[in-house]
């Protein structure tokens, strides 16, 4: 299974319309997880066939992230990006790209291009919106 990430406008109906457009296109969600942030819904979502619901996805509207990116939910104060890069720095895990999704009082969330993801999902298994790992981080670490 691969990890697609929909970032959108957060409304009343956008689970049933991501939900239907997909089962209508006979793809079928392995795991699901739901966060909002500000006035952004980001949904995670685990499928068989990345392929087809990326293009059903993008077809229809939506933004997607694509599976290599991982998508991490940061407290909004000074110095936790700080934290967050210096972590992975300090594990010898480069970031190549990111991008903030959204935000809020509380919560920033982004999207993170690493160059070892799988290490990664292992080291930031608590702040990872989207895909899970076998194993988990420590709390608190970073």
């Amino acid at each position: 299974m691969r990890s697609i990430t929909v970032v959108a406008e957060d409304r009343v109906g956008l689970l049933a319309d991501i939900s239907y457009i997909l089962g209508k296109s006979s793809v079928n969600i392995e795991s699901l997880g739901v966060d909002i942030v500000g006035d952004k819904a980001i949904i995670a979502l685990s499928v068989r066939d990345f392929k087809r619901a990326a293009h059903v996805l993008t077809s229809n509207g939506f933004a997607i992230t694509q599976h290599d990116a991982l998508v991490i939910k940061l407290p909004n104060r000074p110095g936790e990006l700080n934290k967050l890069a210096d972590h992975l720095a300090g594990e010898q895990i480069s970031v190549q790209n990111m991008h903030l999704l959204s935000n809020d009082k509380e919560h920033g969330v982004f999207a993170v291009f690493v160059d070892k993801p799988r290490k990664a999902m292992r080291l930031l298994a608590q702040r990872v919106l989207n895909g899970s790992v076998n194993g988990s981080a420590e709390p608190g670490v970073y």
